[in-house]
């Protein structure tokens, strides 16, 4: 079982960025995904950043892929991931179909990202025969749904799809034309003064009761609580699952795949289910709010 670093969510200052990767380097994480994939007008890093920060990776032993955009709104943010696409050194997840065409259309293998819609076996199958290697499951799926999947797949004869899990993070549950952090802070979209680097971790919102319900990042909609399903990594082991993704919002999520690597290698079942704050309820098939 690997243990993956999903794509930088948060805006953070490039300084911070290349500092954090460089933590990532000496990490236990077995495989990075680079990029922006929230919104194009973060351009704290340019590409040849991105394939920089991927060679220090590299050298490091670790498995380096970019990210794409997620929502994309114009022919601008079209040709940003063209280029990624194109980029002739690392592969690609694609989080958006315009993503998956272009990859496909050049031949090339590729993954997809929670946000792509794959709900069912047929679906992957229509994907896999164009290209795709891993897939990431939608986050708002459940273990059950996982398994009624992978043994649909091995119904069908593909035996070599990789599945990964969002396991640990602050669920990415929707995007949105409008910029949610610009709006809060009395700035358009298009003027929005790149506010979103005032928000290192988002924006909390809250019910009126005063419960955490939202994150909010900029055009895209996170959970209120922090997801994990960290121990249930025995049982994704066993239904054939071959990563568990982990998504940072600060630099404790170096001691958060530590102990997951150490759990793994003791096969210890001493990790705890959940901390204060933290969610699980769509692994186990209910509102993804509650605490299975």
């Amino acid at each position: 079982m690997q243990i993956t670093l999903g794509p930088l969510l948060f805006f953070w200052p490039k300084e911070e960025v290349i500092s954090f990767y460089e933590k990532v380097a000496e990490s236990a994480f077995d495989r990075v995904y680079l990029g922006e994939v929230v919104c194009s007008k973060r351009r704290e890093l340019k590409l040849d950043d991105w394939l920089t920060i991927a060679k220090l990776l590299q050298d490091k032993g670790k498995e380096v892929v970019l990210s794409t955009l997620t929502l994309i709104e114009a022919e601008s943010e079209l040709a940003q991931v063209s280029k990624v696409c194109e980029n002739g050194q690392l592969t690609v997840e694609a989080n958006d179909m315009a993503a998956v065409h272009y990859l496909s259309k050049a031949g090339l293998s590729f993954i997809t990202g929670p946000s792509v819609n794959l709900y069912s076996a047929e679906a992957l199958q229509v994907l896999h025969r164009t290209g795709l290697k891993r897939w990431v499951l939608p986050v708002e799926l459940s273990f059950d749904h996982l398994k009624m999947v992978m043994g649909r797949l091995n119904e069908l004869g593909i035996n070599d799809l990789e599945t990964e899990v969002f396991s640990y993070g602050y669920l990415p549950l929707a995007y949105s034309a409008r910029c949610f952090t610009a709006r809060v802070n009395e700035l358009s979209k298009d003027n929005c003064d790149f506010t979103c680097l005032k928000s290192s971790a988002g924006i909390p919102l809250a019910t009126q009761e005063g419960d955490a319900l939202f994150t909010i990042n900029g055009i895209q909609t996170l959970s209120g609580h922090c997801h994990n399903i960290l121990d249930q990594y025995q049982l994704m082991q066993d239904a054939g699952v071959q990563a568990m993704r982990l998504s940072a919002h600060s630099d404790d999520i170096f001691q958060v795949a530590e102990g997951l690597s150490l759990a793994m290698g003791n096969a210890s079942q001493g990790l705890s289910a959940l901390e204060h704050g933290q969610c699980n309820g769509y692994w186990f098939g209910t509102r993804g709010i509650d605490r299975g």
